[in-house]
């Protein structure tokens, strides 16, 4: 059977798999999928989005940042990997 490509180039997803899974299980699964997506995405330079997205962008990075005590309070302890005097 021939697969049928979507307009990006891939192959189109025409079926679904479904299977039963102990909690365990499936906790375990969705955390390698999750790995295995921060790999790809670690490795990738460029990211390609389309007019709706992008502007979804940088509505998101063009907010004020958050102000966060706690993560201040890190950044002003002494590092534990600074040579101690």
């Amino acid at each position: 059977m021939p697969s049928a490509k979507s307009p990006a180039g891939r192959a189109a997803k025409t079926s679904r798999i479904e299977l039963r899974a102990s909690q365990e299980d499936r906790a375990f699964l969705l955390a390698q999928g999750r790995l295995a997506a921060q790999r790809v995405l670690a490795d990738r330079e460029r990211f390609l989005l389309n007019e709706e997205t992008e502007q979804e962008w940088e509505r998101i990075n063009s907010r004020a940042a958050r102000t966060l005590p706690g993560l201040a309070r890190l950044l002003e302890r002494p590092s534990p990997f600074s040579q101690q005097a």
